[in-house]
């Protein structure tokens, strides 16, 4: 599958590539990260050279992009669409930043959300992007609205930390509908929504 390089004021998102594999996955393993997803486990070199295979490259229901810094090409992190139904025009949301603690932050993790929300709805005509976070992520539950999720609902107590504590998982959704029509495009321009024709 050929990906798109999606260009923001201060990030690229681009295919990833094999040299990315090892800060990604050193990244992934920080325990105070690896709590905000749905592996738990650490990841081996061979688990993350597998999704690299099978999921990034072989999953046609997968779009995953290195997050990097415009100025300098700087490996920030990673973002995608997974699971993509075509059938049902839906998709789930991922983001993370490793390079400096970032996690999510307010200027790198926001343009980067807006240009994967606009591929999402604009050129795979999605009609809803979703997201499913627990409820000790605070970031995400900043971020996601900021980017226009509804807090759909949530399956209590559904998630194990390695702790032993159990938390709620929290679903995100936002439709193609409910996009703001006005708002700012990650490239610096005014995305509209085409007018009607009825």
């Amino acid at each position: 599958m050929s990906m798109p390089v999606l260009t923001g004021p201060d990030v690229v998102l681009r295919a990833i590539k094999p040299d990315d594999l090892e800060p990604l996955r050193q990244w992934r393993n920080r325990p105070e990260y690896r709590q905000y997803f749905r592996e738990y486990r650490d990841i081996t070199p061979a688990m993350q050279q597998n999704w690299y295979e099978n999921i990034v490259l072989g999953d046609e229901r997968v779009q995953m992009f290195a997050i990097t810094a415009r100025e300098d090409g700087r490996l920030l992190g990673a973002c995608g669409l997974c699971y993509i139904d075509q059938r049902n025009q839906s998709a789930d949301f991922s983001i993370y930043l490793g390079a400096d603690d970032f996690y999510i932050d307010q200027k790198y993790a926001p343009q980067t959300g807006r240009l994967l929300l606009t591929h999402g709805f604009e050129t795979l005509k999605l009609h809803r992007i979703w997201a499913e976070i627990y409820e000790i992520d605070s970031a995400k539950q900043r971020l996601l609205p900021a980017l226009g999720f509804t807090l759909d609902g949530r399956h209590r107590e559904a998630h194990r930390l390695e702790s032993g504590h159990f938390v709620d998982c929290l679903f995100y959704g936002l439709l193609a509908d409910d996009y703001p029509e006005d708002t700012a495009h990650p490239s610096g321009a005014l995305r509209r929504r085409p007018a009607s024709s009825g």
